[in-house]
């Protein structure tokens, strides 16, 4: 199966990063290109650090960027690992990142992956196939306490300790091993009068076992504020979130980044010593248009939020 991935936001990402065609910019989740691709035919004398922790994407960015490959720089680890690859490469400062942290199109419709509720597969989740923890793990050795709380804190289910109890009376008889036998059990937890009234009912156990498989939220604001205070003056991120977990956490990072002075106004002079890091290019944030919608459903949950290093 090819691996396609239909930018998200493609032309504001790129009038967001403002690119320099001599600049040094990151892809920090490369995916199948797509907006590296638009990025890369941008650079001069640039370079781009592209980075994956899944190896089937990075081997489809190569192709994709065939053309360039003297401008880019291809990475196989987690972005959140960024620094430590930036410092192996020599680079000190970029003039601009982008974080989308939205999961392939392919990831989703490649069944043999596990991340869809919508085709049967292994559960499996894992973006980078070389670690050990996969769905399977998550659904048939965590305590019923621990999924719950993880239904709950990631996917904002309201059903999450029947769902969790439900699991561990099913894999009491036998393991649950497939996407298919986990969306039945979500099924039959909800109560019928509400199971399909906001969609397909196991979106949110799904998105929260993803979540947790491959530790998407952990690190993340770390690693935001890091990105940003690695930026040039005048460099700019850009990041893509999918659902309000990640929004929540880029809005108040970059909120915090573009805070000064918070010293009372009857102080004579500041004694916090805070100052602005970043300005926000966009105070509110940028969702995709209907012509957008139309061409990519998936589309529909995207927000973009840019800033730009003072």
């Amino acid at each position: 199966m090819e691996f396609v991935h239909v930018p998200v936001l493609l032309d504001q990402c790129i009038e967001g990063l403002n690119i320099k065609g001599d600049g040094i910019y990151m892809d920090a989740t490369v995916g199948g290109a797509g907006h590296s691709s638009e990025i890369v035919k941008r650079l001069s004398s640039g370079k781009l650090v592209a980075i994956d922790k899944d190896n089937e994407a990075l081997s489809a960015a190569k192709k994709k960027l065939n053309n360039y490959l003297d401008k880019v720089y291809f990475v196989h680890n987690d972005y959140k690992n960024f620094a430590e690859e930036l410092d192996k490469l020599h680079i000190d400062k970029l003039d601009g990142i982008l974080v989308d942290l939205g999961i392939s199109s392919y990831q989703v419709d490649n069944g043999e992956r596990g991340f869809s509720y919508m085709q049967d597969a292994p559960l499996d989740m894992r973006m980078n196939q070389e670690q050990k923890l996969s769905a399977y793990n998550v659904v048939n050795e965590y305590s019923a306490q621990d999924l719950a709380r993880i239904l709950f804190q990631y996917g904002e289910e309201k059903f999450a300790k029947k769902i969790a109890d439900k699991i561990v009376e099913t894999r009491a008889k036998a393991p649950i091993k497939t996407t298919s036998e986990l969306a039945s059990i979500v099924e039959s937890s909800y109560p019928a009068a509400v199971r399909w009234k906001f969609g397909n009912p196991s979106k949110r156990t799904f998105q929260a076992i993803r979540i947790e498989v491959n530790s998407e939220l952990d690190g993340l604001r770390d690693a935001l504020y890091e990105m940003a205070l690695r930026l040039n003056k005048g460099g700019r991120m850009a990041v893509i979130s999918f659902h309000s977990l990640e929004d929540r956490i880029v809005k108040e990072t970059f909120k915090d980044l573009s805070t000064g002075c918070t010293c009372p106004p009857s102080f004579p002079k500041c004694v916090c010593g805070r100052v602005e890091q970043v300005k926000l290019i966009n105070k509110k944030p940028i969702v995709a248009d209907e012509n957008e919608l139309e061409r990519n459903s998936r589309a529909a949950s995207a927000k973009l939020r840019v800033i730009e290093r003072l």
